[in-house]
């Protein structure tokens, strides 16, 4: 067992409702036909959670998990700060890639996978929000 899984209590096979809504959500994704390109993408402008093609627009798409929604619904914690992150990653994305001529736009996937280890709720909003400050891009 790794430090951190000792310190955090987890064995080091474990994965957190994080990892676990991020993988609910690949595979979601996957089955509604979109080629995933990256996943868990961290640069010092930001993180990307999934990066993935639909048809012809490249996607990002953010995934939020909770076990409920008392402190609101999952994809209420995308605030002004992280699609302003998020806007700044996916360009330099897209530059890094020369994907500039694509159609590019942010989804969001919300899940609510309840604590007794029942099935998650997906929920799937594409083109959740516009990109946002200095930077920008339009699909």
């Amino acid at each position: 067992m790794n430090l951190f899984a000792w310190l955090s209590g987890r064995s080091g096979s474990e994965k957190s409702l994080g990892e676990r809504g991020e993988d609910a959500a690949a595979r979601y994704l996957k089955r509604k036909g979109y080629r995933l390109l990256a996943r868990r993408l961290d640069s010092p402008l930001g993180e990307l959670d999934i990066i993935a093609v639909d048809g012809r627009t490249v996607v990002f798409a953010e995934v939020k998990t909770r076990t409920t929604a008392d402190a609101g619904h999952p994809a209420d914690a995308i605030d002004e700060r992280k699609r302003r992150r998020m806007t700044q990653a996916a360009l330099a994305y897209l530059k890094a890639n020369r994907l500039l001529q694509c159609s590019a736009r942010f989804d969001v996937v919300a899940i609510t996978w309840p604590a007794e280890g029942r099935r998650p709720v997906v929920e799937h909003f594409e083109n959740a929000f516009a990109s946002t400050g200095i930077g920008q891009f339009y699909s």
